[in-house]
């Protein structure tokens, strides 16, 4: 009897043993599937041509630097740098902005209960199910009203304006704070701005790194709004400045596209604690 439990046990053990060998497997297979992209296109930032058609089967046969350097010293027709910093500019702002009016829409529909509470949340929520390109006619009309057509400030403007809408991981988050604290700091006699900015905010930090850092990455690699929006090549972001490169400039397309992702994957990388703790606080209620 105990021969066959200690058999039972050991097929178990096989079984959860070829389990993850399995999924192992299918996870590196996926992780390949997607890295190999990311492979092709550094390698291809080092191509001594520079072609796209000069490159033989999938990788360049010989590489240098050229297509770095030129990114950065030949500027006048392809002025990287300046598309750079207006999308560093575009970036930061709206990060500032975005993160502030959707930290501020969440914790307002979390924490007072108001009348039009319901209505305003099924509004944001029908409205976020519409893809985003359906209003670029409006839009572009709009913008050209209020002469905000060729500048970055509109573009600005629009990401900041639109974001509140997406509201509803963080305003998960800040359910999950129990409310017993709420009442402990009212008994205390603290006001609601005391609240927030003292017990909320120090609370919310992963929530607040998570809407800061996808606030900065959305216009950071956005191409449809700024291809819109922006027509002079002085104001145009690096997204749409590369789509505009020729074939024959295929390297110094993949070098500004390397150049670009490098920042984005630093903060990742550094923020990734945070990112992680807010999505999962922010999914456990809504």
């Amino acid at each position: 009897m105990r021969s066959f439990s200690n058999s039972k046990t050991m097929n178990r053990k096989v079984k959860k043993v070829l389990v993850a060998i399995a999924i192992y497997c299918i996870l590196i297979v996926i992780c390949g599937v997607f890295f190999f992209p990311c492979l092709w296109l550094i390698l291809s930032s080092f191509s001594s041509t520079g072609s796209l058609y000069d490159i033989e089967g999938f990788f360049p046969s010989s590489f240098s630097f050229d297509a770095f350097i030129k990114l950065f010293t030949d500027t006048s027709q392809y002025n990287y740098p300046m598309w750079l910093l207006n999308t560093l500019i575009i970036a930061i702002c709206n990060c500032i902005l975005s993160t502030l009016l959707i930290i501020g829409t969440a914790y307002a529909i979390s924490y007072f209960q108001f009348k039009a509470r319901k209505s305003l949340m099924k509004g944001a929520l029908v409205l976020s199910m519409f893809p985003s390109f359906m209003g670029m006619t409006v839009i572009y009309i709009l913008m050209t009203q209020f002469n905000f057509v060729n500048n970055i400030w509109g573009l600005i403007l629009i990401y900041s304006c639109t974001a509140p809408l997406g509201y509803l991981v963080q305003k998960g988050f800040f359910d999950t704070i129990p409310q017993s604290i709420y009442e402990a700091a009212k008994i205390d006699g603290a006001t609601n701005a005391r609240i927030f900015t003292t017990i909320t905010l120090p609370l919310a930090k992963p929530i607040i790194v998570y809407t800061a850092l996808t606030s900065f990455a959305w216009p950071w690699s956005d191409f449809i709004l700024p291809k819109l929006l922006l027509i002079n090549k002085d104001n145009w972001t690096v997204a749409v400045g590369l789509m505009q490169l020729q074939q024959n400039e295929f390297a110094r397309f993949a070098a500004g596209s390397v150049f670009i992702a490098i920042p984005i994957v630093i903060l990742y990388f550094f923020l990734v604690k945070y990112m992680v703790n807010g999505m999962t606080s922010g999914a456990v209620k809504g």
